[in-house]
């Protein structure tokens, strides 16, 4: 996460809750906040209006928390994460750094809604698991 706060250039000292669940906690918020009773493996709640690392609105004193600027919170499925990690022949520690950053980037405006924004997002991703050292075998 470190990582991508100095790539991404915060200014601030960032402050993200990220919850490791269950696939039946998961699918209850996925269910619960956006309508899709399933699932999934990560799923991000962002506090601050944001695009492609930018703010929307500048933050101010109601988004700190502690002298941090609080970004949101991102939940992941550990049982979804192990079972990628195979699904996908990489290390489950891999995943997971997958999964955490995949949601710092959504609290960060980024998504894949369309190829092109879906590209950006994915470079930023490989960027930052490179420079960690969590590359894709």
């Amino acid at each position: 996460m470190v990582t991508a706060f100095r790539i991404e250039n915060i200014e601030y000292p960032p402050l993200v809750f990220i919850l490791l669940v269950e696939n039946e906690e998961i699918q209850r918020i996925n269910r619960e906040y956006r309508n899709k009773d399933s699932v999934t493996d990560v799923l991000s709640f962002p506090m601050l209006e944001m695009k492609d690392g930018e703010f929307v609105v500048k933050p101010g004193e109601p988004d700190m928390e502690d002298g941090k600027l609080f970004l949101g919170d991102i939940v992941i499925s550990v049982p979804k994460a192990i079972e990628q990690a195979k699904e996908y022949g990489h290390g489950e520690e891999r995943e997971l750094a997958f999964l955490a950053l995949h949601g710092l980037l959504h609290l960060l405006g980024y998504d894949h809604e369309s190829p092109p924004r879906s590209d950006i997002m994915e470079k930023r991703q490989e960027q930052v698991l490179s420079e960690i050292g969590l590359t894709r075998k």
